[in-house]
């Protein structure tokens, strides 16, 4: 066993692998016009160009729920590593869009099957297509680092020593999410789009660097690896976050997908029974405590997606501020995240679970509500107590949830354990989002019937233009504070699910 400041020292790598990546969950939001401008893409072919963020989505929590315990059988150090090397391969893919057309200069000179071997490539990457298959193949590297992150840490640290590193660890996937936007701006102030994707292939390398040296090799449970079972996992949950992308725009494709995926769990169930090492144990779910955690989890991400979504868009909109500063005010929350989650930790570390659990539901559903109170003249210090407020309950809930999963099932299941808490709440994320979509495009319709200004006297002396802008910023104000209070009730709905996060020694064999 390492000494605990050696501990803490390997771990920065560990951290810094996990917030690049989950930077890159978000990046692509304010770089995306470029993209579409090089690639030629019309803004009505929108809906298909934010399948750059929904293939990120899509593969980064597909991989979630296997990974853990695919780390149990391979090691979590190669297997972390693996991932890594898989997320700087699809960094460069994404960076090289664009970028093969000095292939087609050389080709000239060389033979018929050279030259069009090089003009199918040049078609290949300069298509969108080719952004969102390499996008995905980010993702898949990036969503395997936090169930691995959370199994490394449950192998070097006992109990108590848990809870501070497992709130941070979702600390940095929160920040590198929100820093995202913020990131891919700056970049693309000065230089192109590709290289937001070219640097992650140095900081990646510096942190594969840190995990050779500083990072133990475990021991890996003797096993045989369940193949059929991990890719009717991976299926399952493709379909149905396919399904949730399809919210608001396709009920009928919807329905099909969602009903896919859980066709497919229902297979895997009956599969899960016939396995002796099964990639996803379903054992563990008859553990209250570790259900609990994970629909908490769900509950979690939900609100927490609410909240990200809304700030910069109620910001951009009825406060009239620009890309930069919705992205400033979303930050004064997200700075409050890894705050909360240490406090989180050292609450969790000293007193039961459950008192951090419920002071964060508490600050997020409180703060949440004030929010839903926002109008166009909020202004500080009013906006930023509530911003901090939020980010700090956010942060106050990462450790008691992972560490009561992690503690509720036995060591032969805690590298599964890691990989479906980890994913819990990025599904939660993607209901969320679905739910916000449709319902919010709805009502926001709604509201708008509501308006009783003729449309065909705008513009004229009457003054009617100034009166339609008031009533749509009415309109936008109510639907955003909708949102907020849809956050906050979730918030309360969490309470009850953290009732069963008791903090307990871990035993050989709990279920």
């Amino acid at each position: 066993m390492q000494n605990l400041s050696h501990k803490n020292i390997a771990l920065i790598p560990v951290f810094a692998g996990i917030f690049f990546a989950a930077d890159d969950q978000t990046v692509v939001v304010t770089i995306l016009p470029q993209i579409m401008s090089d690639l030629m893409v019309e803004v009505t072919e929108l809906d298909r160009a934010m399948w750059t963020v929904t293939g990120y989505l899509l593969g980064y929590v597909s991989v979630m729920p296997i990974m853990g315990k695919v780390s149990d059988i391979y090691g979590r150090k190669f297997i972390y590593i693996a991932s890594m090397s898989v997320f700087i391969l699809g960094s460069i893919g994404t960076a090289l869009t664009n970028s093969l057309g000095v292939l087609e200069t050389y080709s000239y000179h060389d033979s018929s099957y050279i030259r069009n071997s090089a003009s199918y490539i040049l078609e290949i990457s300069t298509s969108l297509n080719w952004v969102i298959a390499t996008r995905v193949v980010q993702a898949i590297g990036a969503g395997a680092l936090i169930p691995v992150t959370l199994a490394i840490i449950t192998d070097s640290y006992s109990g108590k020593e848990r809870f501070i590193p497992m709130g941070i660890t979702g600390a940095c996937a929160e920040a590198g999410a929100v820093i995202g936007p913020l990131w891919g701006g700056i970049i693309t102030q000065f230089f192109s789009w590709q290289w937001v994707f070219w640097l992650n292939i140095p900081i990646g390398l510096l942190v594969i660097i840190g995990i050779i040296f500083l990072i133990p090799n475990n021991r890996p449970i003797k096993g045989e690896m369940d193949y059929l079972g991990s890719v009717i996992i991976v299926a399952a949950i493709c379909l149905i976050t396919l399904g949730c992308a399809q919210s608001g725009v396709n009920t009928p494709l919807l329905a099909t997908f969602v009903s896919a995926g859980l066709v497919f769990l229902v297979a895997y169930y009956f599969l899960s029974k016939t396995r002796n090492n099964p990639i996803l144990p379903i054992d563990i779910f008859k553990n209250p405590q570790f259900l609990a955690a994970n629909v908490l989890h769900l509950f979690y991400g939900a609100s927490l997606i609410i909240t990200l979504v809304t700030i910069p868009l109620m910001v951009n909109t009825v406060l009239s501020g620009t890309s930069l500063e919705g992205g400033l005010t979303l930050l004064r929350m997200t700075i409050a995240i890894p705050i909360g989650a240490v406090a989180g930790g050292w609450l969790s570390k000293t007193f039961d679970l459950r008192l951090s659990g419920y002071l964060g539901l508490i600050f997020c559903a409180t703060s949440l509500f004030f929010m839903s109170l926002w109008t166009e003249t909020i202004n500080d210090p009013a906006m930023s107590i509530h911003l901090l407020m939020a980010g700090f309950g956010f942060g106050l809930l990462i450790a008691p949830i992972t560490a009561s999963a992690m503690n509720s099932v036995n060591s032969e299941n805690e590298g599964a354990a890691a990989g479906m808490i980890s994913a819990s709440r990025f599904l939660g994320m993607a209901l969320g989002i679905a739910a916000l979509a449709a319902w919010g495009s709805q009502k926001f319709q709604d509201l708008l019937l509501g308006i009783d200004i003729n449309i065909t006297e705008l513009g004229t002396p009457s003054g009617n233009d100034s009166a339609f802008e008031s009533q749509l910023t009415q309109v936008g104000l109510t639907l955003f504070h909708n949102f907020f209070i849809v956050g906050s009730i979730l918030c309360l709905i969490g309470l009850i699910p953290c009732i069963l996060l008791v903090k307990r020694k871990r035993q050989s064999n709990i279920l």
